[in-house]
């Protein structure tokens, strides 16, 4: 069985910066370790012995990292703001791979509008969300049927994910991360017109 320890979010682990699990564990594939949950890309200031959540996150995050490798092959999350996109690479740092497969679903793109950007060596898929989650969107990304994954229990469904992920292969137009500060938009209420 994989443990984190052995994998390339050892460091993000020790750092304290995974937060809230969905799933965090070995993956029935040999040699793979999951996480679902959130990313601390900025914490708060802490006052005394008082812990504060973090004040940026990247959330509904999913990374698959293998035993013996110190990279991370797969990523993909929700930001509330394009601009975070630069703490995300800098606090994966060397973990992130040139060939690595990484998917930024942000609240303030077009909706229009899918993008390729390049931070750290590493190129980032950038995509809008409307409604959905980071989840529903990928797997629509990906031409997955949510019906085929139900069976599935949480590290299997994130294995196939992972999986069909590495063999995605679209490409969109190049952008730097300076150009997509000017194209993105304010940041939408994620809470707007939801029930309460």
């Amino acid at each position: 069985m994989t443990l984190i320890t052995e994998t390339a979010l050892a460091r993000l682990e020790s750092e304290g910066r995974l937060f809230n699990p969905v799933f965090k564990g070995a993956m029935p594939g040999a040699g793979l370790f999951g996480f679902r949950g959130e990313l601390a890309l900025k914490f708060a200031p802490r006052l005394a012995d008082e812990a504060r959540p973090p004040e940026v996150l990247a959330e509904q995050l999913m990374m698959v990292a293998k035993a013996g490798d110190t990279k991370i092959p797969f990523l993909c999350c929700y930001l509330l703001s394009f601009e975070y996109a630069k703490a995300l690479a800098e606090v994966l740092g060397d973990a992130l791979a040139a060939d690595g497969h990484y998917f930024l679903f942000c609240n303030n793109i077009d909706l229009s509008k899918r993008y390729q950007m390049e931070l750290n060596g590493a190129t980032f898929t950038v995509l809008p969300i409307d409604e959905a989650t980071a989840w529903n969107e990928l797997l629509e990304l990906l031409y997955l049927e949510r019906n085929e994954l139900k069976r599935l229990d949480t590290g299997a469904k994130l294995e196939a994910v992972y999986r069909t992920a590495l063999r995605w292969k679209e490409s969109f137009p190049k952008i730097t991360y300076e150009e997509g500060l000017k194209l993105m938009g304010p940041v939408r209420n994620p809470n707007e017109n939801r029930p309460v």
